[in-house]
Formats: structure tokens, C-alpha cells, sequence
């Protein structure tokens, strides 16, 4: 079951306008805190800067949305990035433009298309990912139903996460949460029902 998306790892860009130069960092958060952390991490290496802008958004549902214009005229720079960030459909992220100013002022719009512009080019070099709900099923087989189970891996929406060869087999089973039941019954099949799930869990991935 998709979730939400999210940016696959930590990115920058950078765009220079009339002068001033803009960098955008991104990075994939899942908490208040760690988002905190990153904001501020940036305001210090970049105390010198004229604006450290931030935004951020959290939960599946974008239940956190938080944004500061840092100085800049009001809605011209947090705000903007904050709504393309939902409009885009794109959660538990990070995200700061630091801007140093080069002298030539770019009016209300000219300041939004350089700060979402920039935001824009760092989520491309981060590239954006689907997280998914998944169930992690940890199954006991005998070792001579282990080559059927990896056939129907590959031929099902299933993986074989990890393999743990002792008097049986210990296999996990990464399967998309709503064909959960489906996969127990072919596995079930395979093995003529000696089967043992130990263990399941649902996790995001």
C-alpha cells in the first residue's frame, strides 16, 4: 500500500540571480526533532549568510507544516516552499535555502521563483521515492521447498530478504501488506502447509 513520498537522501543545489546566490540543502527526516537539528545545523555553518530559510513537513497525512520567511519580505520565501512541497505531494522532508545577497533586490515574485526554483533543483538531485506499507514475514521451511519459494519470488510481488540455513530454513519475506494473506497461501501450497510463520510485522520501506 503506497503511503506517502519522501526524498530518497540528503541533496544541495545551488543558483546564483542578480547577484545573490541561493542553496537549497534537503534531507528526509521522520521526526520534529531531527528536522530541528538540521535546521539549525545550517543556520550555524551558515551564520554569515543574509537569510536561512526553512521549511519543513512531517507525517503521512502532512500532519506538520512549518515554514519561516527568516527576514525575507512575509510569503515570499518559507511559505512557497512549504506549498510546493504538499503540492508535490512530498513529506517527512527538510529543507533550508541559504541565500547571501548580492545587492539587486528581486521583488515579491522574482524572490519565490528563486527560492522554490532552487528547492526545486535540489529535490531532482535528491530524486523522490514512494514509501510503501509492507508486512516482514519471518517463515521456518525444510530445505527442500526453498527453491520453489525463491521461484515464486520472482514470479510474485514478494522478496526473499534474508536466508538463515540451520536445521530448517529461516526466511524473510518482504510482501506489499494487502496481498499479505495471499502470499501466506502460496506459501502455504509450496511447502504442502509445513510452513511456520514465526514472526510478522508491518514496516515502511
Amino acid at each position: 500500500m503506497k503511503l506517502y513520498k519522501t526524498v530518497a537522501g540528503e541533496a544541495s543545489a545551488r543558483q546564483t540571480i542578480e547577484k545573490s546566490r541561493f542553496i537549497a540543502r534537503i534531507k528526509p527526516v521522520s521526526s520534529k526533532k531531527e528536522a530541528d537539528d538540521f535546521i539549525e545545523g545550517i543556520r550555524k555553518k551558515n551564520k554569515d549568510a543574509t537569510h536561512n530559510v526553512p521549511a519543513m513537513v512531517l507525517g503521512d497525512k502532512f500532519q506538520i507544516q512549518w515554514a519561516s520567511d527568516d527576514g525575507e519580505p512575509q510569503g515570499t520565501s518559507g511559505a512557497p516552499i512549504l506549498y510546493m512541497l504538499i503540492r508535490e505531494g512530498i513529506t517527512n522532508v527538510v529543507v533550508v535555502v541559504t541565500r547571501y545577497f548580492g545587492g539587486i533586490k528581486l521583488g515579491t515574485g522574482g524572490l519565490v521563483r528563486a527560492y522554490t526554483g532552487t528547492v526545486k533543483l535540489a529535490i531532482e538531485r535528491a530524486s523522490v521515492r514512494e514509501i510503501s506499507e509492507m508486512a516482514e514475514m519471518t517463515v521456518k521451511i525444510d530445505y527442500t521447498f526453498l527453491a520453489g519459494l525463491k521461484n515464486a519470488a520472482e514470479a510474485e510481488d514478494f522478496s526473499i530478504e534474508n536466508i538463515e540455513y540451520k536445521e530448517k530454513i529461516t526466511v524473510v519475506l518482504i510482501v506489499p501488506s494487502e496481498k499479505k494473506e495471499k502470499i501466506k497461501k502460496l506459501v502455504a501450497g509450496i511447502t504442502s502447509g509445513s510452513a511456520k510463520v514465526v514472526s510478522e510485522r508491518l514496516i515502511k520501506c
